[in-house]
């Protein structure tokens, strides 16, 4: 068995866990080695239904790596779980819980690895993140790089910046989402039925984001394809930067970083 397949438990199956757990299946992780522990028994029979072959338990046992997708409140506490558990290598999607907090509770034996990642891992689309504490290796950021690349893209950050992280790609899709609710009903308020308006909005953040992925062209570039002098999309662009719209998104992450620095403390 390889190394990017040795076993693994997760401690925690909500839906970023299972998002991971499901990535990993795609990526061709055999069933067998992977352990689901969840207290709720309703979530145990979804998952043991969802996965099958999965190891789906109330309780974590003995384990050699583990992934904690748990509330930020209990992430400390399973971390020193995992370590007591016999992992020696831990990985963290809890929000805000610092690499030293989560160090500590695990002790010398046990690397821990920190990871923002976000919802669109639940299509295989997400982006993350990942920080190591002094513990760690090269090794064992790639291992972290082998759970999360099976959901999206994995960058390496220095811990100091996984707040920034958190603000543009962890709360990033609300911001979107945000803007696609704006947007449907600003169509809607032009006369588009609802479901004219909504089909629409969902295929055009769709496309723009596959056209913004595969070209080579900056943002800058692609909207510069889009707008034609004089023409209604400079109209609309001029009405966007009329009410400060750049200053209202570096707002936006500005604060989001605040509170996830506040979390963090």
């Amino acid at each position: 068995m390889s190394a990017a397949h040795d076993p693994i438990t997760f401690v925690g199956g909500g839906n970023m866990g299972a998002a991971l757990v499901a990535g990993l299946l795609r990526a061709g992780w055999p069933a067998g080695i992977i352990t689901v522990v969840e207290r709720s028994p309703e979530r145990r029979v979804t998952l043991a239904g969802t996965f099958p072959g999965v190891v789906i338990a109330e309780a974590l046992g003995t384990c050699g790596a583990g992934v904690i997708a748990v509330k930020p409140g209990d992430a400390a506490d399973t971390a020193a779980s995992l370590a007591r558990a016999g992992a020696t290598r831990v990985l963290s999607i809890a929000a805000g819980v610092s690499l030293q907090a989560l160090q500590d509770a695990a002790g010398p034996g046990c690397r821990v690895i920190r990871a923002m990642p976000n919802t669109p891992a639940l299509v295989g689309e997400g982006a993350a993140g990942i920080s190591g504490s002094a513990e760690c290796d090269d090794a064992d950021l790639a291992w972290a790089e082998s759970i999360l690349g099976a959901v999206g893209t994995v960058v390496r950050v220095d811990e100091s910046l996984l707040d920034a992280v958190t603000a543009v790609s962890g709360s990033g899709p609300a911001y979107l989402f945000l803007f696609a609710e704006a947007l449907t009903q600003a169509g809607i308020d032009q006369g588009l039925p609802r479901d004219v308006a909504d089909a629409l909005v969902r295929q055009l953040l769709l496309g723009s984001g596959r056209l913004l992925r595969h070209s080579p062209l900056s943002p800058a570039e692609l909207r510069a394809q889009v707008t034609s002098p004089n023409g209604v999309t400079a109209r609309a662009i001029e009405t966007l930067e009329a009410a400060e719209f750049r200053r209202i998104v570096a707002d936006t992450v500005r604060s989001a970083v605040a509170r996830s620095r506040e979390m963090g403390r």
